[in-house]
């Protein structure tokens, strides 16, 4: 990382424009970039005076003139564009002593936003689908970089726990006599059970889903049956959802219910949207929302009961109140959009000042992942599956040096870094199909080849017989893949920058494949055992600070860098 060469310049950049107010530095920041000149040994940033984001170009000299830093050989401005310039020696001896013990957020990234990450959010006692797993492990990597960059972040999963859904699953529990000691023991696949054995009965018997209604309706206007036995089971629920996240090394600050925001509890909202007469009756006796196009969104069912829209209207004003966040995610699938379109609209006729700060994280479609037994239901099934192929890959190649027995983890996490790997390597709204073999291929592109470099990296360390050092001195660090390697890992920043400002992981995926790339070809060009002690110990250094730098890339992705494999 080059952060305290970049901050210099943004420095100088926001003296220089103390006088406007127009130009946002973060955008600024965006377009400054790296460039290595090997023949003269200059590394430079290279700074465009002008985009269509802002124009310097009236305050340029002022920047070259403050050079009170004596950082930068020289300052020169060609073709439009301003070259902050820096000797080589001076550049890798900075970028290698201040990622010697940690990675750091970029300082010129003084962001500090209170963020809300709505995530995962599967539905109780229904199949946990492949929009469900895509939206666990994107949203994971914003909520991960958002902490980065130091916003403050709540991870929210927002569990589907209401609609007839409720009415079917109670029916369902009666109907097979389930008691609590199989709830307790299995609640996600004994709750789809029950799901399951009403829907089919109501296939052949309408008085099942009319029945399922009125349940529903009677929770909704708090008559009838108790909620406690419901509780029980959501509390069951969640401590089971607890240990399979946990096996991908996801936790969420808060676990969220459609229950949450009945009827009853929405009263008030109901009374603003009615004073503010939004909302009016239409021919089927439902209260509905007229938007442009002649779009009507119903909002309350002719039996009074709310809809999902209606639970989300009141989520969001709920979490507002409480958070007064400066921005919330939600993180669905492409077939969502005209239902978010929908949310953002009622909200603006509300009137609520925040609206703007809801944003819609759309996701592709992703198809093909089965497992042996047929589709994939429940997330420990896909965990499984994963691990299991892991595991024989494993076993099958010569180079495995961990104990493959009931206590080791590894398979379980390389299978799970395949997995995000795969999932994230692509741009996060197109369709695709998960090719198990291109995941899990031990010489491609893909989450095993970034846990095998981390290992390599962790076993030269053990190994080498040198000294690591915190000191550098570049006069020993000559050769010319260094200066690869070492711009790489000077544009850590630039990356998460990107990655961030993009909301796309992909960016730090294809980073991290050419920082891989680079590490292994510098591990067969520099030899660090046997070679005498000065020069080894410097180029440790470099590896280790090579090693730091993809490990928080990697724990960025929702990645355990493993050490050994």
């Amino acid at each position: 990382m080059s952060d305290s060469m970049k901050a210099v310049i943004l420095r100088k950049i926001v003296k220089s424009l103390r006088n406007t107010n127009d130009t946002n530095i973060s955008i600024v920041a965006s377009n400054l970039h790296l460039k290595t000149h090997k023949t003269n040994g200059i590394y430079s940033f290279l700074l465009p005076l002008k985009t269509r984001q802002y124009n310097i170009q009236n305050q340029v000299q002022n920047i070259v003139n403050d050079d009170s830093t004596n950082i930068f050989n020289n300052i020169n401005i060609e073709n439009d564009t301003i070259s902050f310039n820096i000797s080589r020696d001076r550049f890798i001896k900075e970028v290698l002593e201040q990622n010697c013990s940690t990675v750091s957020c970029p300082t010129f990234m003084n962001n500090k936003k209170n963020v809300i990450v709505e995530f995962s959010s599967p539905n109780i006692a229904k199949p946990f689908h492949m929009g469900h797993l895509r939206s666990t492990i994107i949203g994971n990597y914003i909520a991960n970089i958002n902490s980065f960059v130091k916003n403050k972040v709540k991870k929210i999963n927002y569990l589907g726990d209401w609609g007839t859904q409720y009415g079917l699953v109670q029916l369902g529990i009666d109907m097979t006599d389930i008691n609590e000691d199989e709830m307790k023991r299995s609640p996600i696949r004994t709750l789809y059970t029950a799901y399951v054995a009403a829907n089919k009965l109501a296939e052949t018997d309408s008085s099942i889903l009319t029945r399922a209604r009125e349940i529903f309706n009677d929770l909704e206007n708090g008559t009838g049956i108790t909620h406690e036995r419901w509780k029980m089971f959501k509390q069951y629920t969640v401590e089971e959802l607890k240990k399979v996240y946990n096996r991908i090394g996801i936790t969420f600050d808060e676990y969220h219910w459609e229950s949450m925001y009945n009827a009853k509890n929405m009263e008030k909202i109901i009374m603003l949207m009615e004073k503010m007469q939004l909302l009016i009756k239409d021919e089927q006796g439902r209260k509905v929302v007229n938007l442009d196009n002649e779009k009507s969104v119903p909002i309350i069912k002719s039996d009074g009961s709310t809809l999902y829209i209606t639970r989300d209207i009141a989520a969001a004003i709920d979490r507002f109140e409480k958070n007064n966040f400066d921005c919330m995610y939600y993180v669905v699938d492409n077939t969502q959009v005209n239902h978010f379109s929908n949310l953002l609209e009622i909200l603006k006729r509300m009137e609520m000042p925040w609206v703007e700060r809801l944003k819609y994280i759309k996701f592709g479609r992703l198809n093909g992942m089965r497992t042996r037994k047929g589709n994939v239901v429940f997330l420990e099934d896909i965990l499984d599956t994963v691990r299991d192929i892991m595991k024989q890959k494993q076993i099958d190649s010569h180079t495995t040096k961990v104990n493959l027995d009931s206590t080791d983890k590894s398979s379980d996490i390389l299978g799970i870094s395949a997995m995000i790997v795969h999932d994230l390597k692509r741009k996060r709204q197109r369709d695709y199909t998960f090719d198990w073999n291109a995941a899990f291929d031990l010489k491609g592109d893909t989450g095993i080849k970034l846990q095998y470099t981390h290992c390599r990296l962790v076993n030269l360390e053990r190994n080498c017989n040198a000294i690591l050092i915190s000191e550098c001195d570049p006069s020993l660090l000559q050769e010319e893949i260094i200066d690869d390697l070492v711009i790489l890992i000077a544009r850590f920043d630039e990356i998460i920058l990107k990655s961030y400002e993009e909301i796309e992981a992909c960016v730090l995926i294809v980073y991290l494949f050419n920082l891989s790339n680079a590490i292994n070809k510098a591990f067969n060009l520099l030899k660090v055992k046997n070679e005498s002690p000065d020069v080894a110990s410097q180029r440790l250094l470099l590896f280790h600070v090579a090693k730091n730098v993809l490990a928080q890339g990697m724990k960025l992705l929702g990645l355990i860098p493993l050490k050994e494999m």
